[in-house]
Parts: C-alpha cells; structure tokens; sequence
C-alpha cells in the first residue's frame, strides 16, 4: 500500500486528525520519567489510544534529532509502534540543492522509511524534484503557514497582484503530475483558506494551527465540507498530547480523539 492509498482509505473513513507528536520531556506526564524511556513510552501510549480514528501521524524532527543519536533511535522505536495502514509524515521541512536533496529523500523514504515529508520550496523546483520522483510517496510543501512571520515572505503582493504563497500553490499543481503532492496551509488563516481552497484541486492539504495556535477546526471543516473536498488533514499536537498529566492521560488522548473524529463527521454530514 503506498502513502496515497493509506491516506486516502483513511479520509473516506472520516479521518481526517493527525496527530502531531512533537513530544516534549519537560511537558509528558512526570511518572513516565522514571521509566528507562520516558520518551517512547508517552509515545507509545499517545498511539496506542488514537491510531483507531488518525488520518496520520506527524513527526517533527527537531524534537528529536536535538538528543543526537539517542533521539533518533526514539524517532525509529516510535515508527515501529504505528500500524503500517496509517500514514506517517516527517516533518522536516527539507530543501537544498539538488545534489543535497537527494541525501535527504535517501534519509527520510529510505531510511526512516516515512510515507510522506513536509518541504520548503524556498529554493525551487530542482531543489524538491528528488523528492517528488518518489511516485509513491506524499510531498506536503508549504504555502501558508500558521506562524506569525508567515506575513514576512508568504503574504508579499507579487507585481502581477497575487501573493507569494498562491504562486506557491499555482507550481505544486504543475509539479503534481504524479499526484504525489500536497500543501501546508496553516488554519489560523482562515479567510485566505476560504479564498483559496478551490486552488488547491487535488492537492492534499496539511492543515496545522488547530488548538494551541487558535486555529478552528469547525471553521476548517466546514471550508471543505462546502467545496465537497475531502483531501484534508487537521494537524493537532500540544492540544491533543498534553490534555491531561495523570497516569490517565492515555484514555483522556482517546476520548478526545474519538470526540474529534465525531465532530468532524457531524460537520461533514457522514
């Protein structure tokens, strides 16, 4: 089953809920620290209870790779834990030149053996091309992001009066003749979402923003809903991961998320 075929029997479902484990030491339950990994057991636990209802699971590199090679064995101990239907994404926003890209798809589709990664198009098509000849894998590049410097570089007016974030998404179209593409689209910015959710055609979208950012996940919903555009992925991590510090947090992670995936498909009349 490649990555499209994972994410797409997963969205059909109603799944639309990627959990983001960007697991943090200092904010995981404190009784899991006097386990002989702290790290990978909280992550263990988080997708034991949600992997039922998730659309994927988002991996952000940097809360990892800062222990060195310790971080990375826990990066690689946590992909064994994720059932092989479910989608995951390294999210490590990659993008060199050419020569440098390559290493980097080597590392992240053939040796982490990720089903999809998050890239910067900063540097250009040629910088993402030896990512985007992996037929069989997702490249999520992003376009609008949910931080506030994204007003910095994304939102200039370009001189033909569109922004620079909606040429970004003009060239992933072009680039997606594989239909291996995506965009990063952050939910704080809502009106543009609405404003542009017909550019995307069929693109899919990573959304993060929801919950500790102030993203709506109800307004998110129903943008899609409307346009009948299924290819959609909510990113929720420190709302989701760090709801609760007791030895119960595991069953309160599933109850959340099984309030989530309900909500959504009430939003989208499923």
């Amino acid at each position: 089953m490649n990555a499209q075929q994972k994410l797409l029997a997963r969205l059909k479902k109603g799944n639309h809920i990627c959990v983001g484990l960007d697991t943090d030491i200092s904010k995981i339950p404190m009784y899991l620290h006097s386990e002989e990994n702290p790290i990978v057991k909280f992550n263990r636990i988080v997708i034991d209870n949600t992997a039922e209802f998730a659309a994927a699971y988002k991996i952000n590199f940097a809360f990892y790779e800062k222990d060195g090679a310790a971080g990375f064995d826990n990066l690689l101990k946590t992909l064994e834990f994720i059932p092989d239907d479910v989608l995951v994404i390294a999210d490590a926003k990659r993008g060199d030149i050419g020569n440098t890209s390559d290493m980097y798809a080597l590392s992240i589709f053939n040796y982490f053996n990720f089903d999809a990664v998050t890239l910067n198009p900063y540097m250009g098509h040629d910088s993402l091309l030896p990512f985007l000849n992996y037929n069989d894998k997702i490249n999520f590049i992003l376009a609008l992001t949910s931080n506030k410097g994204s007003a910095d570089f994304e939102k200039q007016k370009l001189a033909d009066g569109t922004y620079l974030f909606q040429k970004v998404i003009e060239s992933v179209n072009d680039w997606n003749a594989n239909k291996n593409c995506g965009v990063v689209f952050g939910a704080t910015n809502l009106e543009e979402l609405k404003d542009n959710i017909t550019s995307f055609k069929d693109l899919f979208v990573l959304l993060p923003g929801v919950g500790a950012q102030g993203g709506s996940l109800q307004e998110v919903v129903k943008a899609f809903s409307e346009k009948n555009n299924i290819n959609f992925l909510i990113n929720i991590s420190r709302a989701l991961l760090y709801l609760d510090k007791t030895t119960e947090f595991g069953k309160k992670i599933k109850l959340e998320m099984t309030r989530l995936n309900s909500e959504v498909l009430e939003l989208l009349g499923i």
